[in-house]
């Protein structure tokens, strides 16, 4: 018998006797701990499988009683700030742990809904960081390349369901970690209004914008954890509750063509124009929308005062141990010390004007339809510019919660290098459903398949020639070891090549050239991920570069050519074969 997948699935085969909460629980963990070989940081903390099971248990027997629970047996995972009773909440900082008394107001009505704990996942340390990257627990990358960042802060929930360790899981998304994510490991990614879902239990970023989100393989799983989510919650002063509004969708707002920014990322830029046309051939029509409103409203975020307002959330902490926590994620909170009263309420002042303007953007369209991020970056990238790139992340997503509106964030594609494309809806407050309803039209006929998880090694890599410094036990060799290059072949060149060693090099080097007269060439060949690639390039001194060299084979790989000046002075060694035979004929 085929086993369920979807929370759909589970919840009907549970209830219906087909499956016992306690197996699909057992599978969930056995899926778990296969994959903690491929990607160790994705949980914080698991549930020991004992507890899980007692708890699959306890919802078999619920369901023999005659409840009718309807996550009833459904395996999930919760962001490490989301407080979970038997586990410890450490928000990615092992000195700030507590160990909650009870759990937060949306995971006892998920559980109460019958849904199964699986345990804590890993985040941006104190949800400060739409990348993945700042964790002591390491980075989850993007589940189809893992040279790349998962996206976060909610990098651990994403990649968990991305993966297929569970049907859904909890984050949360204060500017944008729970839509980042969802886009780059082709998920959904729901954010609900403000104060749709309790945020009762939850380590504050921004207390005033934060928001509990789910991510989900389907709008249609999405919105059965909303139906048990949502809804008020005294323990929470920011929780409220309105009637669902609809969203007729006919008129759909999209960035002016010079706001529709990608960062030199062509396949990105590609991906929403498809998105686009897509979306006028299901009905709508494009209205050009002037995003600059809302990208002020962004800046006031991280740029403005309400950085410090998550100076207010970490205070004390960040004055009792602050070499506890990130450099990254200090060095922003710090930022707010320097806030006035003064500049906070000018910006309250700026906003409520924002919002103003944003609030009439409502009268012309019925929604926005923005990229979610405007490129993907490495994880090498991001940590050597983690402050700027991550920023990059943010461009249209930062202003959501500030202005009050709802957002569901779906798969539209996927990059050359298989990393995931996303496209945001946003709405009005309150049009949650009616998002939903958008999410299931636009992924009906499953347009954007997942492609295969990238199990064992990054999809970017090149594989380099080299023939005479870089050569293993020669002096420049290190420039490779420290790139962690991986070593392919030793071979030899096609015959079409000469060999010249060049004069007053130092250390002594080659130069290789095409020659249809030439000989054979002895190469060692390596292989570097892409931004290790590029960072050796940029090292090659001239007259020497790195062009296209042929293998015997007849394959082409990169490799290490001259310019003609390279020749001045140059012994042409060809009829030694190589430049280790040319380095032992001189000794």
């Amino acid at each position: 018998m085929t086993h369920p997948t979807t929370v759909a699935e589970i919840a009907q085969g549970v209830r219906s006797g087909a499956f016992r909460a306690e197996t699909i629980a057992q599978m969930a963990l056995a899926r778990i701990a296969a994959y903690a070989e491929i990607q160790p940081a994705v949980w914080i903390h698991r549930l020991p499988e004992a507890a899980v099971l007692a708890m699959a248990r306890a919802v078999d027997a619920r369901i023999v009683a005659g409840e009718v629970l309807p996550l009833a047996g459904v395996p999930f995972a919760i962001k490490d700030n989301i407080d979970l009773a038997g586990a410890p909440t450490t928000a990615g900082c092992p000195d700030f742990a507590y160990d909650p008394a009870v759990s937060s107001g949306v995971v006892a009505r998920l559980i109460a809904a019958g849904a199964v704990a699986m345990g804590k996942t890993n985040l941006d340390q104190f949800a400060t960081g739409l990348n993945g990257t700042r964790s002591p627990h390491g980075a989850p990358a993007c589940v189809t390349n893992r040279a790349y960042v998962s996206g976060g802060s909610s990098s651990g929930s994403a990649v968990a369901v991305a993966a297929g360790l569970v049907p859904f899981a909890l984050g949360t998304d204060t500017a944008g970690s729970g839509r980042v994510p969802a886009a780059f490991n082709g998920l959904i990614g729901f954010k609900p209004t403000k104060g749709r879902w309790s945020t009762a239990g939850v380590v504050p970023a921004c207390r005033s914008l934060d928001c509990v989100t789910v991510f989900a393989h389907n709008p249609a799983d999405a919105a059965l954890v909303d139906a048990v989510a949502a809804g008020a919650d005294a323990a929470d002063p920011w929780s409220r509750s309105e009637a669902d509004q609809p969203l007729a969708l006919s008129r759909v707002g999209v960035p002016l063509p010079h706001q529709r920014q990608f960062l030199g990322d062509p396949a990105s830029e590609r991906l929403y124009d498809q998105a686009l046309e897509r979306l006028v051939a299901m009905g709508a029509t494009l209205v050009d929308i002037d995003l600059a409103p809302l990208s002020e409203a962004a800046r006031l975020l991280y740029d403005g005062p309400w950085v410090a307002e998550r100076t207010a959330a970490m205070a004390d902490f960040l004055a009792s141990h602050p070499d506890s926590i990130d450099p990254v994620v200090r060095t922003i909170v710090e930022g707010g010390q320097g806030r006035s009263a003064v500049e906070v309420f000018r910006g309250i002042y700026r906003l409520a004007e924002l919002k103003q303007q944003s609030d009439a953007m409502w009268r012309d369209i019925d929604a926005l339809f923005l990229p979610t991020t405007p490129t993907i970056y490495r994880l090498v990238e991001m940590r050597a510019a983690p402050i700027a790139l991550n920023s990059n992340l943010g461009l249209y997503t930062n202003f959501v919660n500030l202005l009050d509106m709802a957002a569901i964030a779906v798969p539209a594609g996927w990059r050359p290098n298989g990393t995931g494309f996303g496209v945001t809806l946003i709405g009005p407050a309150w049009t949650d459903r009616a998002l939903f309803d958008f999410a299931a039209q636009w992924l009906a006929d499953d347009p954007y398949p997942t492609p295969p998880l990238d199990l064992e090694t990054p999809m970017e890599t090149v594989h380099l020639a080299v023939v005479g410094a870089h050569l293993e036990g020669m002096p420049l060799h290190w420039q490779l070891t420290s790139r962690n290059a991986r070593h392919v072949a030793t071979t030899t060149t096609a015959p079409t090549y000469r060999l010249y060693a060049m004069a007053d090099s130092v250390p002594p080097k080659p130069a290789l050239i095409h020659d249809a007269t030439g000989a054979a060439i002895a190469v060692e060949v390596y292989e570097l991920d892409m931004a290790a690639f590029g960072s050796f390039v940029a090292e090659v001194p001239p007259p020497l570069a790195i062009g296209t060299v042929t293998l015997a084979d007849a394959s082409t790989v990169k490799g290490f050519v001259a310019e003609p000046r390279a020749l001045t002075g140059a012994t042409d060694i060809t009829e030694l074969g190589g430049w280790r035979a040319f380095i032992a004929s001189r000794t």
